[in-house]
């Protein structure tokens, strides 16, 4: 295995569109490493990382829990509908996840075990991760379909579920600036695992 061309495949999709299904697939069948920003984001935040006391001096100790671990609802209350700390916290957080995800890629391109890394988050593209990345791929599911996975998984209402979807990028968005897309919206997986299989081996990741 060539360390110096390890590739870098980045995962990105609309909420709902089953990406996790896509990353597992992808885990167990070929070994690769997958890093996870929204995983990366809480473990940033963890006490006595430079985040925690950035963000406890931005928003207080407030959102802290008794053991003073940041309470991640009363963060999510703290910024909700109000965009400037919002930002503020962005700014914290999500330099801290790209700089760790680049420690992460230069580790595996040294080790030379893997067979390619995949990134994964939800403003992969907002968050101009395509600079680190070889190809950006866009995990599709139509409307209907993501509307009922959240109502199903996650227990949202169907009016909560069409406001955060309405609140990300289009569809249109995604395609513009993707190089491959998966089709998710069905119920036979299989279907699926047979197209990541395709676009690993067209494009180069195999």
């Amino acid at each position: 295995m060539n360390k110096k061309n390890l590739k870098v495949l980045g995962i990105t999709g609309g909420v709902g569109a089953g990406k996790s299904t896509i990353l597992d697939y992808i885990q167990k069948m070929y070994h690769a490493r997958v890093i996870q920003a929204d995983l990366v984001g809480h473990m940033v935040q963890e006490p006595g990382s430079p985040c925690y006391y950035r963000i406890v001096e931005t928003f207080g100790t407030g959102i802290l829990n008794g053991d003073r671990t940041i309470a991640r609802g009363k963060l999510a209350a703290a910024v909700f509908d109000d965009y400037e700390k919002l930002q503020k916290l962005n700014r914290i957080v999500h330099p801290a996840v790209k700089e760790y995800i680049i420690s992460e890629i230069a580790s595996e391109r040294e080790r030379g075990q893997v067979p390619f890394v995949v990134i994964e988050a939800a403003l992969l593209l907002e968050d101009h991760y395509d600079a680190i990345c070889d190809e950006i791929w866009y995990v599709y599911a139509d409307e209907k379909t993501r509307t009922e996975r959240l109502m199903r998984t996650r227990g949202y209402s169907e009016e909560k579920a069409r406001r955060i979807m309405s609140n990300q990028m289009k569809e249109s968005g995604y395609r513009a600036r993707c190089e491959f897309v998966i089709d998710n919206s069905g119920n036979i997986v299989e279907n699926t695992y047979d197209q990541i299989d395709k676009g690993l081996i067209e494009h180069g990741f195999l």
